[in-house]
Order: C-alpha cells, then structure tokens, then sequence
C-alpha cells in the first residue's frame, strides 16, 4: 500500500498530527481528508485514521496529563456512554452525507466563538452538570465510531463553549476521550469485518513524530489564546473535509 502514494502524502501527515495535537486531538478528521485528497482505499480509511488516532492522542494526553491539564470529573461524564456507543456506531456502515453537513455548520459556529465573534470567553468557569456530560458524550461517541473519529473535534468545543473548563484542560479531556472512543471504535470495525492493513502501522511511525512534538509544545509552550487560534484552524480544516467528502 505504502509505495503507491507519494512522498508528499509522508511529509504533511506529520504536520497535520502536529497541529491536532497540540490542542490535544488524535487528528482522524484531518487524517481522513488526506487519504481521501491521496485516493486512499476507502475500506481502509476508517480503521486507519483510528489506529493513528489511538497513538497521537495517547502521546498528546501523556503531555496535557503531566502538566496538570487533566480534568477526570469532566472525563469520567463524558466517557462512560461514549464508549459503548463509539463501539455501536462502529459496527455500522450507513450514508452520512447530511450528518456531515450539519456537523460542518455547528463546527463553523464554533470557529466564529474560538475567534471571539460573539464575544470573549469567560475566565469563570461555569458548574458542570454530569447529566448533560453523559448525553452529549453518548451522542459524540456513536457519531465518532460510525465516522471514524474520535470525537474531540466536537468535545472541545462543547467544553470551552459552555465554560466547563479552559483551552488546556478541554485539551486534556479531550486526548483520553478520543483515546476511548477510538479504541471503541476500531474495535467495532474490526468485530464487523473491517480489515487492517499491517502497512498502515507504517504511518503511525510517522504520525507519531509530528504528534509528539505536537502535543509537547501545546501542553507546554503555547498559551491558551495561541491554542485557541490553532483550534479555530483545525476546525476549519475539519469542516472543509466534511463539506467536501
């Protein structure tokens, strides 16, 4: 498989794990767009883009971790109905063209408030209610498995935009949660007969080296207002790919 693309597709996909990692995300979205612009097979899209999400959002989660940015109360709520329903929306294969576009439109909202269009986030954090944790991460988790994500792209967000925690604490939930739900998710395309090719570990080699510098200068170095920018264009690229694939 790997000597039919070119050396283009292994030099962007360091970079494009480098900047999803740096505001703690495993990439899938970004991965899937360019094995779609590299014609990937499209039966070994899904599985691969999980598999390289399983080990960039692990690294990411490892830096966001060791810095203190890890909310477990956040985690625990949003995980524990995410994970069965990743494995479900996995073992599924159905049309997701509107869902794509609907997802497209609510990530565009998201963009304008990480850009401050409706005005600036609050500093205060709000209180959290673990009600609404658990229906928005069922919800988040069957999407992210029948699509082929982690979900991330659509968790952190939800966090800033409720105020339920800042940029690098969203970032830290968000690398275990779609750590979770990729696990969840491979696992169920695998259980429904989805194969995996032993060449695409190849490309966690190389997904790994941008997302550890990624997530190591995004835990570290880079301030919340500068995540918040990188954010707003990975979310942009997301829906770029969701409009046009």
């Amino acid at each position: 498989m790997l000597e039919e693309y070119t050396s283009l597709f292994f030099v962007i996909l360091p970079v494009v794990a480098f900047l999803y990692a740096s505001v703690g995300h495993g990439g899938a979205s970004g991965y899937l767009a360019l094995m779609a612009l590299f014609s990937f097979p499209t039966e070994t899209m899904k599985p691969t883009a999980l598999l390289l999400n399983l080990f960039v959002a692990g690294v990411s989660f490892y830096h966001y971790y060791k810095e203190g940015h890890f909310h477990k109360k956040l985690f625990l709520s949003f995980s524990i109905a995410s994970i069965p329903m990743a494995f479900l929306g996995g073992t599924m294969s159905i049309p997701t063209s509107l869902y794509k576009k609907i997802l497209a439109g609510l990530l565009i909202f998201a963009i304008l408030k990480m850009l401050n269009v409706f005005g600036k986030e609050s500093n205060a954090n709000k209180d959290f209610k673990v009600g609404l944790g658990i229906v928005a991460g069922a919800v988040i988790g069957f999407f992210s498995g029948l699509i082929g994500i982690g979900g991330g792209i659509i968790l952190t967000p939800i966090i800033l935009l409720m105020s339920w925690g800042n940029m690098k604490q969203a970032a830290g939930v968000s690398a275990l949660f779609i750590w979770v739900n990729s696990l969840a998710g491979l696992l169920g395309q695998l259980s429904s007969g989805v194969q995996l090719h032993k060449e695409s570990f190849w490309l966690v080699v190389v997904a790994l080296f941008g997302g550890f510098l990624g997530s190591y200068y995004g835990s570290k170095k880079l301030n919340n207002q500068v995540l918040r920018y990188v954010l707003a264009f990975v979310l942009l690229i997301a829906c770029v790919k969701l409009v046009l694939t």
